[in-house]
């Protein structure tokens, strides 16, 4: 494939070619503008092959070589150690698929501070792909003596949960209002319930298709990845996502040399730059390589649960088979590859 047509997208439906990146870029002036943005020390350091280098799905195996090359080169000297920068490919006959058991979860938020920890996330500003909600917790019931004869009730949080809004006619168990931030001196906290959320990984994501520059796709394994060099900062995808799950680096993203992780992939887990989207992806570094992601492996009480849904004996088909399973927001459409479930 010659350069030209690299660069440009696949045909519509119509038969006509859609816009290449470089022209995109040029309507809208972005590329000014990032130019602008980028701090002095970013600019010195991100070369210009870099900067101008093709979308990583479409190089040859040598163009990926030489990119890897100059990305390994610049984190070593960026980060004073030696930093590599995997390209394993996603392996055959594999569907991950994620499954977290929100009766067990304490809100302890070791899964957050594992996959800072691990995906090299910023620091100041705090940039974190997990977030674990708090809800108040009611009592599941349906006994119509309590429900006040549809009325809501003057104790909205008494002992049957919540009766009001469109649940005013019935208790509903746990509060619609979620705490995204709290810090309790213990947890679990008596009557709270957890909730984490992250990138649901989603068969048919709303991310993708909101992309005009095609730098998220999803991969062979059902990972939605992000190609950071060819994302043009535009949020579009973390407007269309639905699960609050994308993270956008308003300035550079401070990550302190001692805390750098330096074993990293090209489409997971390496340093991103300012002006450029980021979000779970189940530790692609990881779980290519035949390990856990470090949520699962973090979580105390054993409530993440994580395999391959093509294979009937992996954990996270075995709790689809076995378990009360739900996916979150699932009237979107999104084909949520991420479950929930109650023991």
């Amino acid at each position: 494939m010659s350069e030209d047509k690299r660069e440009m997208f696949d045909e519509q439906d119509d038969g006509k070619v859609k816009e290449s990146r470089r022209d995109f870029l040029k309507k809208i002036g972005v590329a000014a503008a990032a130019t602008a943005a980028v701090p002095a020390a970013t600019a010195k350091a991100v070369s210009i092959a870099e900067t101008l280098q093709s979308h990583f799905e479409l190089m040859s195996d040598e163009q990926k070589q030489k990119a890897i090359a100059r990305l390994e080169k610049r984190y070593s000297e960026q980060f004073g150690k030696q930093t590599t920068v995997a390209n394993t490919p996603a392996p055959d006959g594999v569907l991950f698929g994620y499954a977290l058991n929100i009766s067990k979860c304490i809100g302890c938020r070791r899964c957050v501070e594992a996959c800072v920890r691990e995906n090299n996330q910023s620091r100041d500003p705090k940039i974190q792909w997990i977030r674990v909600l708090r809800m108040n917790r009611g009592n599941l019931t349906f006994d119509p003596k309590h429900l006040n004869e549809g009325k809501p009730s003057s104790d909205p949080l008494g002992n049957y949960g919540i009766q009001s809004g469109g649940h005013a006619d019935k208790a509903v168990g746990i509060s619609g209002e979620a705490e995204h931030y709290y810090n309790p001196e213990q947890v679990p906290e008596e009557n709270a319930f957890y909730f984490p959320v992250q990138c649901q990984q989603c068969e048919d994501p709303a991310c993708t298709r909101a992309c005009p520059v095609r730098a998220t796709y999803r991969d062979p394994n059902g990972i939605v990845v992000i190609d950071y060099n060819w994302c043009i900062g535009c949020r579009m995808c973390q407007l269309a996502c639905p699960y609050w799950a994308r993270r956008f680096n308003w300035s550079e993203p401070v990550l302190p040399n001692e805390d750098m992780n330096p074993k990293t992939h090209y489409l997971g887990n390496r340093p991103r730059m300012v002006g450029v989207m980021e979000k779970c992806t189940f530790c692609l570094q990881r779980v290519r390589d035949g390990r856990y992601p470090a949520c699962v492996e973090a979580c105390p009480v054993g409530a993440r649960k994580f395999g391959n849904l093509l294979d009937p004996e992996s954990e996270v088909r075995k709790v689809l088979a076995t378990k009360q399973v739900f996916r979150f927001k699932e009237d979107f459409n999104t084909e949520p590859k991420f479950f929930y479930y109650m023991d």
